[in-house]
């Protein structure tokens, strides 16, 4: 390919286990020989690193613009207020109040005051970590797959941002995982958005499928091709059933089902991939593996 292949693992809600997929595809993936980079997009609570415990090389700060209102300028006419979709600015009789949490950095208010009274300074709002990680593999050698993750600072509401900056960083060919925040919010259509692959990770749950759903729909306004995991599977027969049902109901094939395993558990409860220290675990991804290594080739 010209391009890297975009993987984006995405789930409907918290707890499925979409991080333990992701990291898994992306050590299984380098030790194939592939290229192999991981974004953690979850930026509000990333923990990627747990299981692939990189050695961070640079840290860049993620900055947006903030209006500044120049008093002295300033009319208070309440332009800039009316043009604010977020309501990031308030008319108050003697003064405009901002407001730079609500802020999603538009411009527009600087671009339309007519007395020019509104500069713009940048303001932080997390940070991104890059570095690489390095595991010992079921062959010679070691496994590298470049790691990347999106912090949102403490307190900070927009996360989209962070989002975008990682998406700049994106290599010129290999895999590229997506690790995609859960839900179907603004942070999620961000990670998706433009994927060539997107694997959907749910649990035979009421509450898993009703997200999944959720789920579906996102993918199919912004990306290509999905697959399903259904990660705990053998917990009831009906949940697995209904899980199923709604996949054929939706056209989606179910790649991948993983059986519920105190053994993984344990792992992730220690902070340890499944992939690396799980008896047969490999080899229940082993159909995604080769979907992504077929897509390279193509």
């Amino acid at each position: 390919m010209d391009s890297p292949l975009r993987v984006a693992v995405a789930s409907g809600k918290g707890g499925t286990g979409k991080t333990t997929i992701a990291t898994g595809l992306a050590v299984l993936l380098a030790q194939d020989g592939i290229q192999t980079s991981y974004l953690d997009c979850d930026v509000e609570e990333p923990n990627g690193r747990f299981f692939l415990q990189p050695e961070i090389s640079e840290t860049s700060g993620v900055f947006v613009t903030t209006p500044i209102i120049d008093t002295d300028r300033c009319t208070n006419c309440g332009r800039c207020c009316d043009v604010c979709r977020f309501n990031a600015l308030a008319h108050l009789p003697e003064k405009i109040l901002v407001f730079p949490e609500l802020c999603h950095a538009c411009g527009a208010c600087a671009l339309l005051c007519p007395e020019g009274a509104i500069t713009e300074e940048p303001r932080k709002l997390g940070e991104i970590h890059r570095g690489a990680t390095a595991h010992s593999s079921t062959g010679p050698g070691a496994v590298d797959v470049e790691f990347l993750e999106g912090c949102l600072d403490v307190g900070e509401a927009h996360a989209t941002p962070i989002i975008r900056a990682l998406r700049r960083h994106l290599p010129e060919r290999g895999v590229v995982i997506f690790d995609a925040p859960p839900g179907a919010s603004c942070p999620v259509v961000e990670t998706v958005r433009g994927a060539d692959l997107v694997v959907l990770v749910t649990e035979p749950t009421p509450f898993g499928l009703s997200d999944l759903e959720q789920a579906i729909g996102v993918v199919r306004a912004v990306a290509g091709e999905a697959v399903v995991v259904v990660n705990r599977t053998g917990m009831t027969e009906e949940g697995d059933a209904a899980a199923e049902r709604l996949c054929d109901r939706e056209g989606l094939s179910v790649l991948v089902g993983i059986p519920e395993d105190r053994a993984v558990a344990t792992c992730s409860a220690r902070g340890v991939a499944p992939v690396l220290a799980v008896d047969g675990y490999a080899a229940r991804l082993a159909p995604l593996v080769e979907l992504i290594r077929e897509r390279v080739a193509a």
